[in-house]
């Protein structure tokens, strides 16, 4: 009866720690953006994984990548997983922008075009008064986020020094390179030329799939691991890809909050002096032959802070982390166990 007993007791605490909540909201008001305007009745999502600790010493904050949600990063957490979490309590949030949160999709006072645009800065400054307003956390144990989480992770480490103990920004950057802006700006100059010709919304999504598609991975990946007779069929499955939730005025909310990125925007354009005010451990994840965020930057920059570095050289691109996952997982817990 005791190891009976016993065992229930282990198997609750160990639904506890991986257990993932349903999708929840925090309503911030009237939420001021830097420029100056606001985001009307702003709403911000988020889900939690695992328990928190008594003294709050084990939260981790993991911001969704671009058009990413908190459900899509839900599966990347877990034993076994990328981040465990049995003894952290993850609360996984939705960026502005993404169809979850407050975006131009789903604001009902500012919809579409007449929804203010934010950066990424008034992302992290969104999920501050989430956490230190709606969740009375006011120290986070540990932050971690990929792409465009990445980029949020670099501005949480210089808008709120000390915030944060250990950081993982992972295929992410501190800035833009020109490549990268390149990259974006052929985004918006297909959804204005889309909206210019009265294209349906469907075919613009397609073309921005297309692109995204085309530079998600390296050319080496796509030609020898992809036949040439899978093309047509692709091309028609893009078709059925359509989100109700990530729309392409929230791919164009967001792709404008990447394109104004610079941590080093606020120190006088020095990457320098944005490495002077930081204060947590930082382990940075790159891919060397990432097509989408190049790796330099943050190259760079690991140099200034003296950050752990791992550089994957697959050729998987901007995905390169699903490539080596076993390796990567291996050392994004190890880092925060440490």
């Amino acid at each position: 009866m005791k190891k009976i007993l016993a065992f229930l007791i282990s198997l609750l605490f160990s639904l506890s720690c991986f257990a993932q909540s349903g999708q929840q909201f925090a309503n911030l008001g009237s939420f001021e953006l830097e420029d100056g305007e606001f985001i009307s009745n702003c709403k911000i999502g988020y889900r939690t994984f695992g328990t928190l600790n008594s003294d709050k010493s084990n939260a981790v904050i993991f911001p969704t990548w671009f058009g990413g949600t908190s459900e899509h990063v839900g599966n990347l957490i877990g034993p076994k997983k990328m981040l465990d979490n049995s003894k952290l309590y993850v609360i996984v949030v939705d960026a502005l922008g993404n169809g979850i949160s407050s975006s131009p999709s789903n604001s009902v006072q500012q919809q579409g075009t007449q929804f203010p645009q934010f950066n990424i800065r008034d992302m992290v400054h969104s999920q501050h008064k989430l956490l230190t307003e709606k969740l009375d956390i006011f120290h986070l144990y540990g932050a971690i986020g990929g792409s465009m989480g990445g980029m949020q992770i670099f501005e949480w480490l210089v808008l709120y020094p000390g915030f944060i103990n250990k950081a993982i920004p992972y295929v992410g950057s501190p800035r833009l390179t020109y490549y990268d802006m390149l990259l974006f700006n052929t985004y918006l100059q297909i959804i204005e030329s889309g909206r210019n010709s009265n294209t349906p919304e469907k075919e613009i999504m397609k073309s921005l799939q297309m692109l995204t598609a085309l530079t998600q991975r390296t050319p080496q990946y796509l030609a020898s691991k992809k036949s040439r007779t899978d093309i047509p069929n692709y091309i028609k499955s893009l078709n059925t890809l359509d989100s109700p939730a990530f729309t392409v005025d929230n791919w164009e909310s967001q792709t404008r909050a990447i394109l104004t990125h610079d941590i080093s925007s606020q120190f006088g354009n020095s990457l320098e002096n944005a490495a002077k005010v930081m204060k947590a451990k930082v382990f940075i994840i790159v891919s060397a032959t990432d097509h989408i965020i190049r790796p330099e930057p943050a190259l760079s920059f690991s140099k200034l802070i003296n950050a752990n570095t791992l550089i994957l050289n697959n050729d998987c691109g901007h995905l390169a982390i699903g490539c080596e996952m076993q390796k990567c997982s291996n050392a994004i817990n190890n880092f925060f166990k440490e």
